[in-house]
Order: C-alpha cells, then structure tokens, then sequence
C-alpha cells in the first residue's frame, strides 16, 4: 500500500505563501513501512505531476502496488492507474470524515458522528448507500457542502467497503501517517518559513532520518500487520507473496 498526504508549508519567494509538500509513505507485505520520497508542489498538481512522482517511485523499484490512499488529490487517480494498471485509488475515510466537520458547527459534531458511522461500517455499497441517502435526507438542508464532499468522494470512497474488516482497519489506521506529519509540523512551525523549496525539503529530511530510532514504533506495527496480510493474500491473489519486496 502507499498513502500519499500533504504538509503545507510556509515559503518565501518573493512573497510568504502557502506551498504543499507531499508526502508518500509505503507498506510492504511484511508490514514495514517506509517514507518513499517528499515532493514540493508546483501549485497547479495534476495528473503530468502525479505521472512524475509515481514515475519516480516504480523507477526505484515498486513494481506494484495493491492500493494507493489519498485524500482528493486532483489529477492523481488518473496517472496511478497509468503507472500501475490494477491498483485501487481509496479515499482516506479518517480524511474524509474530518473534513465533514469543517463545514459543521461544533454542536452537531455527534450527532452527525453518529450519522456516518453506519456508512462506512456498512456491509456493502447498497447499505451504505441507503445509510448514506438518510444522511442527506437529515443534513443537507444545514449542511450542503458536507453531503456534497461525500458525493464527490464517493466512486474513491466505496472501495472501502469490498473488503475484509482487517483490511479496512489498515486503510482507516492513520496513527503512523499523523504522528508523521506531526512532527513535521512541529519542526516547520518552529521555523517559521523557509527561504526556498530545498531549504524546506532539507527540514523535512532532517525529520524523517529522526524518526523511530530504536525500531520500535515498526516492530509494533509489524506485530498488527498479519491478520492484514492473510486479508490482502486473499483479496489480491496472484499479486502477493510473502517473498516479495
């Protein structure tokens, strides 16, 4: 699996501005993860940029990948599937629920909490569909722009519900993912803003060789990962082995 998520960052060029740095994080079949490359973006990312990035990581050895989660990434379902024909395009649902609440006051955060929750713990798409019409039916009318986030993600989001429980608590676990970009804030906010591209990529860096040195923040996740890969073996067969990298 790879995730992909941005940090925005504050560069001077010419002017302090708001630039987002992407980050694409890779699972193994024995449950390592490791930090695949950091990307500045141009500030128009489409799908000639994301053909470039993922260009990049297949050049460097990953031949395949089961499934690529994102958050809404303009022009980036497009070249996945270029580059890796059978890969599945997902949705980050922790993403796209956090993003639900932007639009809603604080006073109906649990209820519509409770709304979603029997969309994506649905057994299938025909349930959550219905859950999902029950949503809109309750929200729109207050909140228009949080049913139509969920009616623009949906094609992305309702792979999710094909899978096995294992799998879908591997796409929904974004612990690892938001530890990441926590410290990379940190260390950004702490700076303020850089003077160019390189000199935030060389931050960022600096962050990454810091992370997890005594190998126990991986051990753990490796521990969680075997239900996982019963699930993906069976899901994907033919695709994975536990001999592969």
């Amino acid at each position: 699996m790879v995730f992909i998520d941005a940090i925005v960052v504050k560069v001077r060029g010419g002017q302090v501005t708001n630039k987002s740095f992407y980050v694409a994080i890779g699972v193994t079949v024995h449950g390592e993860r490791d930090i695949l490359g950091i990307w500045a973006g141009d500030g128009g990312e489409g799908a000639k940029f994301w053909l470039n990035v993922l260009t990049e990581i297949k050049n460097r050895g990953v031949a395949d990948v089961l499934m690529l989660v994102c958050d809404g990434l303009k022009g980036l379902p497009d070249a996945v599937n270029t580059v890796w024909e059978k890969t599945v395009v997902q949705t980050c649902v922790i993403h796209l629920l956090r993003n639900t609440f932007r639009y809603a006051a604080r006073q109906d955060w649990d209820r519509i909490a409770k709304d979603l929750r029997p969309i994506y713990t649905a057994v299938n798409e025909s349930m959550a569909r219905e859950r999902f019409a029950e949503f809109a039916a309750t929200w729109r009318s207050k909140y228009p722009a949080a049913v139509a986030l969920w009616e623009r993600a949906w094609s992305e989001f309702v792979p999710f519900l094909d899978y096995d429980v294992e799998i879908r608590r591997i796409i929904a676990t974004t612990n690892s993912i938001e530890s990441l970009n926590a410290r990379y804030r940190r260390a950004v906010r702490a700076r303020g803003h850089f003077p160019t591209d390189q000199a935030a990529l060389k931050c960022l860096y600096l962050v990454t060789r810091s992370l997890d040195p005594t190998g126990r923040g991986k051990a753990r996740w490796v521990i969680r990962w075997k239900a996982a890969l019963n699930a993906f073996a069976i899901t994907f067969e033919g695709r994975i082995s536990p001999s592969n990298n």
